[in-house]
This record gives structure tokens, C-alpha cells and sequence, in this order.
């Protein structure tokens, strides 16, 4: 079959690997028919992501059909039209059970400690071969799918696999409730669902922080204040809408690769921190491999966690679904101390968060697909992830199709 595979930082290619097979009573075997394109599957090429082992096949996003199921599998059978979740879990040990299955105690073969398991990662996450092919083998079946009504869409299914419950899930961290001013930090795919999940978990209103135009258009779209970075700056704006007091949440859907700002007021103190994002970017991303305008790791590791800091409100909450690897040790913590403030974060917790989500889209209240910027062919993948990368005007969500 033909599948995305990681050769080492900045190295992907379009490779014919082996059928996967079922090598567990608890797998099945998914025909991919609609796969996608994640920011975390950049960190892994840029090298912000340490500890890819060479082979693995990448994306941890997809919807299928089950082709084949382990004895251990009861709940689905081969033609069952199913979401990938792109966390695995057991469904039986505590944290499963309490409905913290991010952090299944028996998912990841390194053990109990080892924390998330997701398809396409890093060895400490597995390894689990990825979604980025034409079949894959699922772990832990009967937790880490969901069935698709017969009224919904692989191309509306396909966004509730992780961008959707990592959104909502990033509103719940931040505690958004019923009348709250939120900042939302990003906002590509994962920040713009991040916005419609605060609208919809009760904020009054919800500022859009982002230096790229096309993406602020859609978050005015969705009827947020929109914030571009590198023409104003961003702390000083959210201060002033506030009445200096701040917002009552924030959420970072940025993570490791943060840009600082290259023009406008922000620009110049982004300069003065110029040698401790450098620093930074040496701890989080030690190997690279960049090629032209692509694969090159964000300027400014910590700048989202200052921001976010500084514009939330004393006692304010903070929640953070960007991605940062283990080697991230920056973060203002003395700062958020002294305004008493509360951080969350983590990995969504997808077989407790995706299911009502499912139910909002069978119902029409929710329609994901607005957010689909580009469909290409599997046999395009290699240059879908190029303009994705160089963050290209309009690049939101590129789904990937197989048949």
C-alpha cells in the first residue's frame, strides 16, 4: 500500500510499505478513506518534536471503513464506516474509565508512565504506525473508534478524528463558561475550532490572535475580535478591549512553533528576547534539516505562553492544546504565580470528548466542513505538507483522499 513514512527531519516520502495485518485480539484493520494534514505532524519533520524513529508511518487523522476485526473486537465488524480516534486507549483501566483516556495506563507498549499513546508519533508514544496510508492497523478497537451515523460525512467525520475534541477539549481546560471574555492564541485549523467551541461552551466574547490575514478573515467570520500580531501588539490590545483588566481565558493553540513578529509595535520587544527564543529553539529543536522556506522550526518557542500570561486576568485560566515536547522548559511561571492563576493542558481525551461532538454534527446544529481549505490526493501528500508548512495564505486544513 501506499503510505506517508518519516526517513528523518525534513525527509517524508511516498512510500509502498507492507499491508498491515492484525497482530493483536483487540486490533482492526481500517481502509482509509479520508485522511488529514495536523500541525503536529509538522513538528515531527521540523525536528521541534524529538524521538521519531525512521519508518513511521505519519498522521494520526482519519475516517474508514473496518476491513477486519481481532476475536477481542465486539463492537464493530468489516463495512462499519468509523471515526479513528487519534489517541488510543483501552477503555478498561482507570484513567479510561474516568474518562481521562489520553492518558490510558495500558495503550502505550512503554508502559504505564510512558503518558499518551497517538498514532504516527514519536517512540516514547509507541511507536503506532500513522493514518497517512491507504490501511491501517487500530489498536484498542473498541475504544479508539467511533462509529459514523449514516447522515454524516466522511468529509464531516474526518474533522472529528482530533481537530474538533482537541478544540473543545481546549475550552474545557481553560474553563470557559457562560459570559467570559476568552483570548484565543492561533488561529489555523485548531484555533478557529477553538473559537467555535468557546462560543458554544457560553463566552461572550472571544479575541483571535494571529499574524496571518486569511485566518483572522475566518475568525471574523465566525464573529470574533481578531488581533494581528504583527500590527498591533497583541497584550497592549487585549488590555485596552478589557479595560485593562484582561480575559477571563485564554487558549494556546499554538504550542513549540510560535513566530514572534517580524513588523508593528510588538516587533521590537520580540527583538529584545531575540537570544532567549534562540536558546530556546536549540533546546526544543536540535536537529533540523531545512530546506529553503520549509521545515524551519518557529522563532519564538515561548512567545504564546508569555502572551498568554499577560493577558489573562488575575485569577484567570489559561488552557493549552499547542503542542510542547519534553525539552520545552521555558515558561513564565512566576509570572502566573503572582496572578494566581490556573494551567491546564494535555493531550484530548478523545473517546470521552468526540462522541457528543458526533451527535452535534448528525444534528446539523455544527457543520465542520467549512473549515476544509484544500483536498488533495495521497499522491500529492508530499507537497501538500510544502505549502502547509511555509504557512501559505489560505493553507487552514488539507484532507487527503485515497480512493
Amino acid at each position: 500500500m501506499k503510505a506517508l513514512v518519516w526517513h528523518g527531519e525534513g525527509d517524508i516520502r511516498l512510500d509502498t510499505v507492507d499491508d498491515p495485518t492484525i497482530l493483536d485480539p483487540n486490533d482492526a484493520i481500517v481502509r482509509i478513506t479520508r485522511s488529514a494534514i495536523c500541525g503536529t505532524d509538522l513538528h515531527f519533520i521540523r525536528g521541534t518534536m524529538a524521538g521519531m524513529k525512521e519508518g513511521t508511518i505519519l498522521g494520526h487523522e482519519a475516517v474508514g471503513e473496518v476491513t477486519a476485526v481481532g476475536k477481542a473486537v465486539r463492537r464493530f465488524a468489516p463495512g462499519d464506516r468509523v471515526i479513528v480516534s487519534s489517541t488510543m486507549s483501552c477503555g478498561v483501566c482507570w484513567h479510561c474509565r474516568a474518562g481521562h483516556t489520553a492518558q490510558c495506563d495500558t495503550a502505550n507498549p512503554n508502559g504505564p508512565q510512558a503518558g499518551t499513546c497517538f498514532f504516527g508519533g514519536p517512540e516514547t508514544t509507541g511507536p503506532v504506525n500513522g493514518l497517512q496510508a491507504e490501511y491501517a492497523r487500530i489498536p484498542w478497537a473498541s475504544n479508539t473508534l467511533t462509529a459514523i451515523p449514516e447522515n454524516v460525512s466522511d468529509e464531516q467525520a474526518i474533522l472529528l478524528s482530533d481537530i474538533f475534541p482537541t478544540s473543545w477539549f481546549g475550552a474545557q481546560l481553560a474553563g470557559v463558561r457562560r459570559g467570559d471574555t476568552v483570548a484565543v492564541y492561533g488561529a489555523g485549523i485548531v484555533g478557529q475550532l477553538a473559537i467555535a467551541s468557546a462560543f458554544r461552551q457560553g463566552a461572550s466574547r472571544v479575541f483571535a490572535i494571529d499574524g496571518i490575514e486569511t485566518r483572522l478573515v475566518q475568525a471574523l467570520d465566525q464573529n470574533a475580535d481578531v488581533i494581528n500580531f504583527n500590527s498591533e501588539d497583541p497584550v497592549e490590545a487585549v488590555k485596552e478591549a478589557t479595560l485593562g483588566i484582561g480575559v477571563d481565558a485564554v487558549i494556546d493553540a499554538v504550542g513549540v512553533d510560535a513566530q514572534r513578529p517580524w513588523a508593528g509595535p510588538a516587533a521590537a520587544k520580540g527583538e529584545e528576547q531575540a537570544e532567549q527564543f534562540a536558546q530556546e529553539v536549540d533546546a526544543v529543536a536540535p536537529t533540523t534539516n531545512i530546506q529553503g522556506d520549509n521545515w524551519v522550526p518557529g522563532n519564538a518557542p515561548s512567545q504564546v505562553s508569555q502572551w498568554s500570561v499577560e493577558t489573562v486576568r488575575k485569577y484567570g485560566r489559561i488552557g493549552i492544546i499547542g503542542v510542547y515536547g519534553p525539552t520545552m522548559t521555558s515558561y513564565p511561571i512566576g509570572q502566573a504565580m503572582n496572578k494566581n492563576l490556573t494551567l491546564r493542558m494535555g493531550n484530548c481525551d478523545h473517546r470521552s470528548v468526540t462522541p457528543p461532538l458526533v451527535d452535534l454534527v448528525a444534528s446539523g446544529v455544527f457543520d465542520p466542513t467549512r473549515f476544509i481549505t484544500q483536498h488533495e490526493p495521497i499522491t500529492d501528500v508530499v507537497d501538500a505538507y510544502l505549502n502547509f508548512d511555509r504557512r501559505e495564505e489560505g493553507w487552514l486544513k488539507t484532507v487527503l483522499t485515497t480512493a
